[in-house]
C-alpha cells in the first residue's frame, strides 16, 4: 500500500476503505509518510468530501494513534459534553458540576482559547493552584471517586490528530467538515465518555456561519458517535452575540460562580439548563427532558451543584476561597463605561467583534505561546431586541492599559447596531439533532 495511491484515490472522489485510512494515519503518526503528501491528501479531503463510514474509520484511527481510555470500570455511563466554541462560552463550569451533583460521572478534558473564542481551562486557571494537568492514573481516580474531572487533553490521546490539525492550520484545509468532525471525535473516543453532548456554535461568532453548514457538521459527528458504538447528541445554538454577559477569564469563571449561587443571566442560565438536561436524558438518569429539566433545577436550587464546584477545585489543587469569595478573582485596574450615542433598540451585538475585542486587551492570545492577562475582559450589558436609551452603558471595558481602551471602544461601538423599530430577539437554539 503506497500512500501516493490512497492521495490519487480520494482526488478522484472515490471512497477510502478502513484499511487504507489506518495505513494512512498509521504514517503520519509514525513520520514515514512526509507532510507534503498528508497536505496532499487533506486537500482532496477538503474538496471531495466523506462519506460516513470513511470519516468514522478516519475518527477511530486518529483515537487508536494514541492511548485511549477505558471508562467502563467507573461506571456503566460516564458523559463528556463538548462545545465547537464561542464567546462568554463558560457552559462547562456550570454544566458539569449540575450533572455530575445528579450522580452521573462527567469526565471533562478541555483546551485552552485560541483566537476569539475563549479556553475553559484558562479561565479556571484564575483560581491559584487549580491543575489542568492530571495524569490518566489521576483523571481515573478522581473520576471514579467523585463523579466528576475537568481538566486539560492529554498529548497522548489522539496524537494524529494534533499533528494532522497542525498541517491543515498553514496549509487552507481547516474547513473540511470531515476533518473537523473526526478531530473532535476522535479525542472524545479516546477520552473514554460512553455519552456526548455536542453544543454546536452557529453565527458571527463560531466557526460556522450558518444553520447549514452547523447541521452538517452535527449529523457527521452523530453518525460517528453511531457507527463507533457511542450516545451522541448534537443541539445547534446561536453565537451571534455573547453568551452571558462577561466576556473574559476572570469574569467568565465570576459569572458562573454566581450562576451556581442561583443567579447569573437568564440566557446563560437556560443555556446551562438545556445542556445539562441532555446529558442527564442521553446519560439515563431521567426519562425524558423534562425530567431531566427538573431534576438539574433542583440541583441549582439546593446547592448541591455549587458544592460539588467547591469540590472539583478542592480535588485539583485550586484555593476554594476563591469560589467561595469571587471578589478575591483578579480584577482589572480600570473600568470603563462604552455609552449608546443613539436610542432605539438593539438589532446586532455582533459576537467576533466584541471576542476579538477582549483578545486585544489581553484576555486571549492569538498564538498558543501569547500569556492571558486573567483580570482584563468586557461586560455586555444590550442583548438583541433590547431597547436603549440615548446615553445609556452597553459595555464596560476592563482594561489594565489605559492606551487599549481607546481602540477598544471604537470596536465596541462598531458591534453594535441599534435601530428605530422593534427588533426580535435572537434564539438561544435552532435544533437537536440525535
Amino acid at each position: 500500500m503506497r500512500a501516493v495511491d490512497i492521495i490519487i484515490k480520494k482526488r478522484e472522489g472515490l471512497e477510502l476503505s478502513k484499511e487504507e485510512l489506518t495505513f494512512f494515519i498509521e504514517g503520519l503518526s509514525s513520520g514515514e509518510i512526509p507532510d507534503y503528501q498528508v497536505s496532499s491528501w487533506a486537500m482532496a479531503v477538503l474538496l471531495n468530501g466523506m462519506t460516513e463510514q470513511e470519516t468514522t474509520d478516519l475518527t477511530l484511527a486518529m483515537a487508536a494513534s494514541g492511548e485511549t481510555l477505558d471508562l467502563s470500570a467507573i461506571a456503566p455511563i460516564v458523559v463528556d459534553k463538548h462545545s465547537t466554541g464561542g464567546v462568554g462560552d463558560k457552559t462547562t463550569l456550570v454544566v458539569a458540576p449540575i450533572v455530575s451533583a445528579c450522580g452521573l460521572p462527567v469526565g471533562k478534558m478541555s483546551g485552552r482559547g485560541l483566537g476569539f473564542s475563549g479556553g475553559t481551562l484558562d479561565k479556571m486557571e484564575s483560581i491559584p493552584g487549580y491543575r489542568v494537568d492530571l495524569t490518566q492514573k489521576e483523571f481515573m481516580s478522581q473520576l471514579k471517586e467523585l463523579n466528576i474531572v475537568l481538566t486539560g487533553q492529554s498529548a497522548d490521546l489522539a496524537p494524529a490528530d494534533g499533528k494532522l490539525y497542525a498541517l491543515r492550520d498553514v496549509t487552507g484545509t481547516v474547513p473540511s467538515l470531515p476533518l473537523i468532525a473526526s478531530s473532535v471525535m476522535s479525542k472524545k473516543i479516546a477520552s473514554g465518555a460512553h455519552a456526548i453532548v455536542l453544543d454546536v456554535k452557529l453565527g458571527n461568532g463560531a466557526f460556522m456561519k450558518n444553520l447549514h453548514d452547523a447541521e452538517q457538521l452535527a449529523n457527521m459527528m452523530v453518525a460517528i458517535g453511531k457507527l463507533s458504538g457511542r450516545k451522541v447528541r448534537a443541539v445547534l445554538s446561536d453565537m451571534n452575540q455573547p453568551l452571558g454577559e462577561a466576556v473574559g477569564n476572570a469574569i467568565e469563571l465570576r459569572e458562573a460562580i454566581d450562576t451556581l449561587n442561583g443567579h447569573g443571566p437568564d440566557d446563560f442560565k437556560e443555556h446551562c439548563l438545556v445542556i445539562a438536561s441532555h446529558m442527564l436524558e442521553l446519560g439515563e438518569k431521567a426519562e425524558n427532558l423534562e425530567e431531566a429539566r427538573s431534576i438539574a433545577e433542583s440541583k441549582l436550587l439546593d446547592g448541591s451543584a455549587l458544592e460539588k464546584f467547591r469540590t472539583l477545585i478542592i480535588a485539583q489543587g485550586g484555593d476554594v476561597s476563591y469560589v467561595d469569595s469571587p471578589e478575591k478573582l483578579p480584577r482589572a485596574e480600570f473600568q470603563h463605561a462604552v455609552v449608546t450615542e443613539t436610542a432605539g433598540f438593539v438589532s446586532q451585538a455582533h459576537a467576533r467583534t466584541i471576542g476579538e475585542t477582549a483578545v486585544d486587551l489581553g484576555a486571549g492570545r492569538a498564538r498558543k505561546t501569547d500569556p492571558i492577562d486573567p483580570s482584563v475582559g468586557i461586560l455586555v450589558h444590550v442583548k438583541v431586541g433590547d431597547k436603549v436609551e440615548e446615553g445609556e452603558t452597553i459595555f464596560t471595558i476592563l482594561a489594565n492599559d489605559k492606551k487599549k481602551i481607546p481602540p477598544a471602544e471604537a470596536r465596541l461601538q462598531s458591534a453594535v447596531q441599534i435601530e428605530k423599530n422593534p427588533q426580535e430577539e435572537l434564539p438561544l437554539f435552532y435544533d437537536v439533532i440525535s
